[in-house]
């Protein structure tokens, strides 16, 4: 992969792997991407997993022909871009290794050395000239670990966005939902907590001519890519609502609270809602529903009340949301209890700690089966979430 004349590609993709992170499903695998810059000096920016350590330095290889690396640039410590930093140093004695200062306090615990007699530590405004091309590094903690920084290269206006801007899957997977599906299951799922953290970095990268993108997972964005891509991680950060419509997650025991679920969708497709959403939180991927959570405006929770609380998935999967900072969103809810059906109220409890939510005051409520009273409710709650 070619960014530009100056701005090659070293990066590997992942085959072998089941669960990124060790609990998002990549069935398409994932990208390590690394980079290198050939100038006057040559900066290699960021390394790969630890599986492809020969690869990535063979790779390298091929790009440097007889020269050799001036500097490894390293944004992110995170185990799947930081575990051949020392495989490099050893390669390459005379490199210097380019970092944060607490990215080099990270290496310590990892490397056993934090390589001091060949630092140069970076932070806000620092700059590094190869030559014609300048690296200019944006301090963006905690997008989404505090040591990270970002690098601008000014010449060719390419911002090294770090972990900012990358989605699921091998770069050499083609995949027909494009870049936005698997880039936000990718930012709900890893980078969702620090909404004002990449608001901070977002702010910082307005004030730059950025002709392309080049994150550590994923496929390079240019042109109106890039501009889609900054668009949509504007909203996501902010908490924005990307889609109009509803989102509705439900689990069944017995298939009852599914037929509600089911029913209050189709009210709300008569009713004009221009998207509805619906899933079963037991068989779809947790981290899809969460993206769809985030995605609309409206969301509702269908459950049953167990051991007089929630169901045990239902309750883990909220627990997702409002770890992840759940805001600016109408809920409403449906529940079912054979006999002291409690579950709306325990789930509007567990939202005690999230900014600017709407609930609704009116709840469906299913004792063991639907009936008249029950599709009434549905009609009622539909209205109040549309409005």
């Amino acid at each position: 992969m070619k960014i530009t004349d100056s701005i090659k590609y070293i990066g590997v993709d992942d085959h072998e792997i089941d669960l990124f992170e060790g609990q998002f499903d990549v069935p398409n695998g994932m990208a390590y991407n690394s980079y290198i810059i050939i100038d006057e000096k040559i900066a290699v920016m960021d390394s790969v997993d630890a599986h492809f350590g020969e690869q990535w330095l063979s790779n390298l290889k091929n790009e440097l022909s007889d020269r050799k690396p001036d500097y490894l640039v390293v944004q992110h410590m995170e185990m799947d871009h930081s575990a051949n930093i020392k495989k490099f140093a050893e390669s390459y004695p005379e490199a210097k290794i380019v970092s944060s200062k607490m990215a080099f306090v990270m290496m310590k615990s990892y490397f056993g050395t934090d390589f001091a007699d060949r630092q140069l530590v970076v932070a806000e405004g620092s700059k590094l000239e190869l030559g014609k091309h300048t690296l200019n590094f944006i301090a963006a903690p905690n997008v989404h670990w505090p040591e990270v920084i970002f690098t601008y290269e000014s010449s060719e206006k390419v911002l090294f966005s770090a972990d900012a801007f990358g989605k699921f899957g091998a770069n050499d997977y083609d995949d027909p939902e494009g870049w936005a599906c698997e880039a936000r299951r990718y930012y709900f799922g890893i980078v969702g907590k620090f909404g004002a953290n990449v608001q901070a970095v977002l702010k910082k990268a307005a004030a730059l001519e950025i002709n392309t993108l080049a994150p550590l997972h994923g496929p390079v964005l240019s042109g109106d890519d890039a501009k889609e891509s900054l668009r949509l991680y504007d909203i996501w950060s902010s908490y924005g609502v990307e889609t109009e419509g509803v989102c509705v997650l439900y689990t069944s025991v017995y298939g009852n609270t599914k037929q509600a679920a089911e029913k209050f969708a189709e009210i709300l497709k008569v009713k004009g809602c221009p998207k509805v959403a619906i899933s079963d939180l037991a068989r779809e991927d947790t981290y899809e529903c969460v993206e769809d959570a985030f995605r609309y405006g409206k969301l509702v929770l269908a459950t049953t009340t167990y051991n007089g609380s929630v169901f045990p998935i239902m309750r883990e999967f909220i627990e997702h949301l409002t770890e992840r900072g759940y805001q600016n969103r109408k809920i409403g809810f449906i529940e079912n209890g054979s006999w002291a059906p409690m579950a709306a109220k325990n789930m509007a409890t567990m939202f005690e700690s999230c900014k600017n939510l709407t609930f609704c005051e009116s709840k469906a409520t299913i004792k063991i089966a639907m009936n008249e009273e029950t599709n009434a409710q549905l009609e009622k709650l539909a209205e109040e979430i549309l409005k």
